[in-house]
């Protein structure tokens, strides 16, 4: 009897870790090999597809449509109020009393505050009493004067008396003039001691309290007022867009501007296009604009700073495309177009304006045709499409791996 040699034992061992390797890797490749959609054929019998089995790619697509696209130009923005006045006593005294409430409207005239009167009531007496005293002066001299007429006609006085006697009243009235005029500034101080509001508008925070001595034309206001109905905004704009907007300003039209928040959420307020500066800022290459908003809600605070859109024309009768569908490549923009057998071809495009959303083509596209709106990264020139809605369409963005830019630009090619 003849015994083993070891030799072909170990190789025996050796053979059979190989065989279970590769039944391992075969396994795994099986399992992890990526799966048909579920309506190909390779599916039908409930089992895992061949190797090297492929079906349609899912797409989800949009049509292209025609219509009208407003145009608009979006800038960053402040808003400017139309005036803005520091409220500031024009006489010195006590402050007696204080006739607002911190961020009220008020109306040009209404009172804000007093200022204690009684000095000023006494100089306006004053000033009253030395004018009645010169009147009296005046009416005297004046009735010298007629009778210094009288007795001149009857050559019964020289002419030199008569031409005194009408000195003395003109130097009268001289002097009564300049009386009124000391009443009349007695009288101006006296109003003074009421502070008004100059202007309609929002007040702000108070900034003196009542018991205070002022001083005329302190430096520090007692309040300050806002015009805040109507409003401006003042933005810039790149000189390459200015053509449009000057000559459609220019020509008469009305233009209209919008103010957005800082997310382009809410919008904020509507209004026209009111003055362009007169030149180009050459630091920058812009051109300074302001519009004029009626702001009615208030939403507009000075020194706001807001997101401006302003239209520019509206264009009619063009072709629009979702701008998701718009790819970008070496020999520039592209869509997938979905023709006939569902089958998809690449095509160059030329793009206009565009809103984010939406994008006007102006060479490539016609109206009714459909393009890819997702499931781009997987398709090639010539591919077969299966068009499916969103929900398959994440399912499937799920469970296939991103490509890179150079999947992508070798696709494209």
């Amino acid at each position: 009897m003849s015994e083993a040699h070891p030799s072909s034992s170990r190789s025996g061992r050796r053979w059979l870790v190989v065989l279970l390797v590769v039944a391992v890797v075969a396994l795994l490749v099986w399992w992890f090999w990526p799966k048909a959609p579920e309506t190909s054929p390779q599916r039908a019998g409930g089992g895992r597809p061949a190797f090297g089995a492929a079906g349609p790619t899912p797409v989800r697509v949009a049509k292209v449509e025609s219509g009208e696209f407003q145009v608009f130009y979006k800038a960053l923005g402040s808003v400017t109020p139309l005036n803005t006045v520091n409220v500031r006593s024009r006489v010195a005294g006590e402050l007696k009393e204080i006739r607002f409430e911190e961020g009220q409207r008020v109306k040009a005239g209404d009172v804000l505050a007093i200022i204690d009167p009684r000095s000023y009531e006494v100089a306006l007496q004053q000033a009253e009493g030395t004018l009645q005293q010169n009147r009296a002066l005046l009416r005297n001299a004046q009735v010298d004067l007629e009778r210094y007429r009288g007795l001149y006609a009857a050559d019964s006085i020289a002419k030199q008396t008569l031409d005194t006697q009408q000195a003395l009243y003109n130097q009268y009235e001289g002097t009564l003039a300049a009386n009124q005029a000391a009443v009349n500034e007695a009288k101006l101080n006296l109003d003074f001691t009421r502070i008004r509001a100059p202007i309609d508008g929002r007040l702000g925070l108070r900034q003196l309290d009542k018991g205070n001595l002022v001083a005329a034309n302190d430096t520090t206001p007692l309040v300050v007022i806002t015009q805040t109905q109507p409003t401006a905004i003042t933005f810039t704009l790149p000189e390459g867009n200015l053509t449009p907007v000057l000559s459609r300003f220019r020509g008469g039209n009305q233009l209209t501007v919008e103010a957005w928040d800082r997310g382009e959420t809410n919008q904020l307020g509507s209004g026209v296009l009111q003055s362009v500066d007169n030149q180009i800022d050459a630091t920058t290459g812009t051109l300074r604009l302001k519009a004029q908003f009626d702001n009615e809600q208030e939403l507009l605070i000075p020194n706001q700073f807001v997101n401006v859109r302003l239209h520019v024309q509206t264009l009619e009768n063009v072709v629009l495309a979702p701008s998701a569908a718009l790819q970008f490549g070496n020999r520039g923009t592209f869509v997938y177009v979905v023709g006939e057998e569902d089958k998809v071809e690449l095509r160059l495009i030329k793009t206009g304006p565009s809103d984010g959303a939406t994008t006007v083509v102006t060479e490539g596209l016609q109206p009714g045709e459909r393009i890819v709106m997702e499931g781009t990264d997987r398709l090639r020139d010539g591919n077969r499409v299966e068009v499916v809605g969103s929900r398959r369409m994440a399912e499937d963005a799920a469970e296939r791996p991103v490509l890179g830019g150079e999947e992508a630009e070798r696709r494209e090619q």
